[in-house]
C-alpha cells in the first residue's frame, strides 16, 4: 500500500481514538488517486465488473493501514460492521474476510444490505471498532 493517503469525502477522520477504543470510519476500496480497487472494465463500451472479493480485501487492507497510524492492527479489532449493496455478494465477501479474521478468535460482526454507497462502483463498505490498552 502506498504512503499516499485517501482523502475522506466529508468532514470526518479515518480514525478516532477515545481512551482505549479506536474507531475506524466507514472504509471503501477507493484509492488515493480516486480509482476503486475491484473494478474491471471488460469491454470497449466501458462495461464494468465489480469484484466483491477484491473490494473486500482492499477495504480490510485500508482499515489495517488506518489502524497502524495509531499503533494498532487488525488483531485489536473487536467489532466489524459491513455494508453490502447486494447480499448475493456475501460468499465472495466472506471468502476475503476469512483471509483477515478467524471465526473462533475474530471480532463480532454484523453484515447488512444497503441500497447504495457513495459511489456506484462500490459494493462494500466496512467500519470497525478496535480496543488497545
Amino acid at each position: 500500500m502506498s504512503d499516499k493517503k485517501v482523502t475522506p469525502r466529508g468532514a470526518y477522520p479515518h480514525v478516532k481514538v477515545a481512551g482505549d477504543f479506536i474507531f475506524v470510519s466507514g472504509t471503501s476500496s477507493r484509492r488515493p488517486d480516486n480509482t476503486i480497487a475491484g473494478v474491471e472494465i471488460i469491454d470497449e463500451m466501458g462495461t464494468k465488473r465489480l469484484d466483491i472479493y477484491q473490494q473486500t480485501k482492499a477495504v480490510l487492507q485500508h482499515i489495517e493501514h488506518n489502524l497502524q497510524t495509531v499503533g494498532a492492527n487488525l488483531s485489536h479489532v473487536v467489532e466489524v460492521s459491513s455494508f453490502l449493496v447486494n447480499m448475493n455478494d456475501f460468499a465472495g465477501y466472506n471468502k476475503a474476510y476469512a483471509e483477515f479474521f478467524d471465526a473462533a478468535t475474530g471480532p463480532a460482526r454484523t453484515t447488512v444490505a444497503v441500497h447504495q454507497l457513495p459511489h456506484p462502483d462500490l459494493v462494500v463498505e466496512i467500519k470497525v471498532v478496535a480496543y488497545k490498552k
